[in-house]
């Protein structure tokens, strides 16, 4: 826990209205670290704003939105900021070969784009202060492909890619670079995805409609529609730990499936890791 005597840390969190994103924020809070909390829209920023939290709309989807949001945040810290936990994302379901370019463009202009924008922005500042943390939040699908999460596999896996290489440029700089990979976590993240598949999906068209029909039945399922899925908190304590230890880990991996996967993905041959994540609807 930081020093009270001394400032608070700063740390822009994106996707916090909700789930992992709300979590992270207010257990950041009562740490002692001086919270900026983004959402999209006005009615869940007015929702931070009640819950204490210093909040600000972004929408990682427009670029005038990312810089606006950016320079309040500068802006309120004369131009300082310790950390940047890029939280916001969204999935959308699919086969590939039923995603349109326009809804796979929109699953990067938020997932990878927006969060790349803000990233550079965040970059200079963080050089002069001499020290600063990227947290990036991935996924067990960051390196382990699942079936019908096709443009939400693409969108991570570029993450982690595009991470991995910031973290070796960013070397000796003092900015720490690292990816929190979770499995499940209860959120509203499956509710969402679900209304983005009712809207760019045309299942009855499609020859998966068969296996559309239970995906369908996972994504309206209430409660924790996968094994092992753990709370939000989870990802907040190694959130905590990222930004507090003075040696931070590359990677942080979240619930059970991830570290399963990791294990696999390293040991199997891909033809027989295929055969294992084919069977997860």
């Amino acid at each position: 826990m930081q020093d009270r005597s001394q400032s608070p840390r700063t740390i822009l969190i994106t996707g916090c209205s909700s789930g992992i994103g709300l979590c992270t924020a207010l257990g950041l809070k009562a740490r002692g670290y001086r919270v900026f909390a983004s959402a999209r829209k006005t009615a869940d920023v007015a929702l931070l704003q009640a819950k204490g939290l210093e909040a600000v709309q972004l929408d990682l989807a427009c670029s005038t939105s990312v810089h606006t949001a950016f320079e309040e945040v500068l802006e309120s810290t004369g131009g300082k900021l310790y950390a940047l936990f890029n939280n916001g994302a969204f999935g959308q379901p699919g086969a590939v070969e039923d995603l349109s370019r326009e809804v796979l463009r929109a699953q990067f202009e938020t997932n990878l784009f927006g969060t790349h924008e803000l990233t550079r922005l965040v970059i200079p500042i963080m050089r002069r202060q001499g020290e600063g943390r990227i947290l990036q939040n991935s996924s067990v699908l960051g390196f382990a492909a699942m079936p019908w999460r096709g443009a939400y596999n693409a969108s991570k896996f570029a993450l982690e890619g595009l991470t991995d290489t910031l973290r070796m440029e960013l070397a000796g700089s003092g900015i720490h670079v690292c990816l929190i990979e979770p499995g499940p976590i209860a959120s509203e993240f499956r509710a969402h995805a679900y209304d983005l598949y009712k809207r760019n999906i045309d299942a009855e068209a499609s020859v998966h409609r068969e296996r559309y029909r239970t995906m369908e039945a996972r994504l309206e399922q209430g409660g924790a529609a996968a094994p092992f899925t753990a709370g939000p908190e989870a990802v907040l304590k190694r959130v905590i730990h990222a930004l507090e230890s003075r040696t931070p880990k590359a990677r942080y991996y979240v619930t059970f499936p991830t570290y399963l996967f990791a294990t696999l993905k390293r040991v199997l041959p891909t033809r027989a890791l295929d055969a294992i994540l084919r069977r997860i609807d």
